[in-house]
């Protein structure tokens, strides 16, 4: 059983059903129920073995205020349905494991009811984390806040970082306790599978010619992108000539008023329309991703990893509000020299296409040494968890300069 709340975004969604993808892969025998609030799932292609069961939604604003995001129910109404539910699920799915996304205690602490149901039942459960959650100051205050050091020590058995400890060192920078640093394991990060279309079937649907470059604008979940796509419109409308094409995808999460004047925008722009087209959505992304020759996007874990491993140009523009996580990953790979990064209030349409530019001129690909090895690492660790027969793992070759606890 996985749970993933999801106030925000598709991140989370998205990672959670990679890894879901792949351990049914793997262990083509096992049954995975995922229990979410992410208003995506329905769009999302579900494999054979896994279904969900979609929580009533609540919604997290910029400055980290969580409400009901359709229900007019107070949020802890809302969120003492979606603790019962949960708990039903569990007490009637009975699962050998529990994997819980991000948060130790569930959104508002809506998980405990069911974490200490199966404690009792000696149910096996794995917290996973991403590496960088926010800030380290603002991610230490609240884990004592929430008491999440304690419980976390308590309630699982292992800590799966979908990260690597030579890049950021999640132990180190929140300042886990010698206890709790013994039960985490570092996985390297997340290689989702090539996109179901090639990348010459995406370039002919969009009538790229093999000598043209293609950018492609992502800004994820899309609720809060709308600044970073009116800029690229703005800085497109700006440029006497353009000699590429752009793919924007603007989110299913972006709001109704906010797509339809960025589709005003993109008709009012001084050049060909079909320079520019815009999508809402597409359960393929990494098929597109593989098609551009630059990306444009915000600083996710998802699609920084992925922009990383299809070893493409990229310029991203972090997030900065409520948490820091995104900011601090677009510092740390663009110190590395593996992406360009635009601090938000940094952002123009000057900056952005001369950014853009930069990268459209520089067309070699990237060759990252990254651990991309998550994936398979999750599922040996899954097989030793609940001692059953270890699949053979397709592991990658890039090498690895982490320590990871065995």
């Amino acid at each position: 059983m996985v749970y993933s709340h999801d106030a925000f975004g598709l991140g989370n969604i998205r990672r959670i059903m990679a890894i879901c993808q792949y351990l049914l892969k793997a262990f083509p025998e096992i049954s995975i129920l995922v229990v979410s609030g992410s208003p995506a799932l329905h769009r999302l292609r579900l494999p054979v073995g896994l279904d969900y069961i979609k929580l009533p939604c609540l919604s997290r604003d910029e400055g980290g205020t969580v409400a009901a995001k359709y229900l007019q129910t107070e949020v802890a109404a809302t969120v003492r349905l979606r603790s019962q539910l949960i708990l039903v699920a569990a007490a009637n799915f009975q699962p050998d494991l529990l994997l819980v996304d991000k948060k130790p205690t569930g959104l508002k602490g809506e998980l405990q009811p069911t974490l200490r149901y199966l404690k009792q039942r000696q149910t096996r459960s794995v917290l996973l984390l991403r590496d960088i959650l926010d800030a380290p100051a603002a991610t230490i205050q609240n884990w004592q806040a929430n008491n999440y050091y304690s419980l976390a020590e308590c309630w699982y058995d292992q800590v799966w970082v979908v990260g690597s400890r030579h890049i950021f060192d999640t132990c180190d920078a929140y300042q886990f306790p010698t206890a709790l640093a013994r039960k985490v394991r570092f996985c390297g990060y997340i290689q989702r599978q090539l996109g179901a279309l090639s990348s010459q079937q995406v370039r002919q649907q969009l009538r790229v010619a093999p000598s043209e470059k293609l950018v492609l604008v992502t800004p994820g979940g899309g609720e809060d992108g709308y600044r970073l796509i009116q800029t690229y419109l703005d800085g497109l409308a700006q440029l006497q000539t353009v000699d590429f094409k752009s793919l924007v995808i603007l989110g299913p999460e972006m709001p109704t008023a906010a797509r339809e004047h960025l589709q005003a925008a993109r008709l009012a722009l001084p050049h060909p329309v079909a320079q520019v087209q815009l999508i809402d959505f597409s359960d393929s992304l990494t098929s597109y991703l593989a098609a551009a020759d630059v990306v444009v996007s915000m600083a996710g874990y998802n699609t920084v990893n992925e922009i990383l491993a299809l070893r493409k140009r990229s310029v991203v523009v972090p997030r900065i509000q409520p948490v820091q996580e995104q900011l601090i990953r677009a510092q740390r790979w663009s110190q590395l020299g593996l992406l360009k990064a635009i601090h938000p209030d940094q952002l123009t349409p000057a900056s952005l296409m001369a950014a853009l530019q930069h990268e459209l001129n520089h067309p070699e690909p990237l060759s990252p040494l990254i651990d991309l090895n998550a994936l398979p690492r999750i599922a040996h660790y899954l097989s030793r968890l609940l001692q059953i027969e270890a699949p053979a793992l397709d592991f990658l070759s890039q090498p690895s300069r982490q320590k990871c606890h065995a």
